[in-house]
């Protein structure tokens, strides 16, 4: 397991580490394809001409994420990424407007954040690095969703804060996020770290600030040379902090 290391353990002088929790701890992906399979079924999709729930799911996907860039950055709000998401898929493959599913859009919000599927040893990581460091989570999800993920799959307990962005109102990469979490942790820049999946939101968003940043980059994509630091797994966490 290998991992981009800079700094021997006896020089690490974090005492605050922040997490990102969708696609940093709680597993987005995963989580949202079986909540669609099974909303698949319920809504009857292949009466609406979607023969394919691979398809449906891989198509959602893209636009999702798309969209909660678009988001981070604050160029639409919660309602239009909720309204446009599901909207946006259906009529990209081919399904007349007349036929869009009526609810889908708010049985995928009750049904998702049940989901319980975290990233390979999160709870061992966690609870390693609880013992070493004052841990704390930054999200840029939606207040109702994320405290159910949270809750359901037992993380609270490693985290001193949760910052939910919805809550602050302010998203990441915004500085005013990490200063609210710096302030509300009593830590300094110096003494922090973040860590998170996202290039934009979590990892330039710390450094602009002026903390250091882990990327958290599960699916091996190439590192941009100005990210100094990543992990490919949650594990690798505990040999280099």
């Amino acid at each position: 397991m290998k991992s981009d290391i800079e700094h021997p353990k006896s020089e690490i002088k974090y005492k605050h580490l922040f997490f990102d929790l969708d696609h940093t701890i709680w597993d987005f992906d995963k989580n949202a394809e079986e909540a669609l399979h099974e909303l698949y079924g319920i809504h009857k999709l292949a009466d609406i001409g979607l023969h394919s729930a691979d398809l449906f799911i891989e198509t959602y996907t893209r636009n999702n994420h798309r969209l909660w860039a678009e988001y981070h950055t604050g160029k639409i709000t919660k309602e239009e990424l909720r309204e446009a998401r599901f909207k946006k898929t259906f009529i990209e493959l081919g399904v007349h407007p007349d036929l869009l599913p009526e609810g889908f859009e708010e049985a995928y919000v009750l049904l998702c954040p049940t989901k319980t599927h975290l990233f390979p040893h999160t709870h061992e990581t966690l609870q390693y690095l609880q013992s070493k460091y004052t841990l704390h989570l930054i999200s840029n999800g939606f207040k109702e969703s994320s405290e159910l993920k949270i809750g359901n799959t037992n993380i609270g307990r490693y985290f001193q804060h949760i910052i939910i962005s919805e809550v602050v109102g302010v998203n990441k990469p915004d500085k005013a996020i990490f200063e609210h979490a710096l302030n509300l942790a009593g830590a300094t820049k110096k003494e922090s770290l973040m860590i998170g999946d996202s290039l934009e939101a979590d990892v330039y968003g710390a450094l602009n600030f002026g903390i250091d940043a882990i990327y958290f980059n599960p699916f091996n994509l190439p590192k941009p040379h100005d990210v100094p630091l990543q992990v490919t797994h949650l594990k690798e966490l505990t040999l280099m902090l």
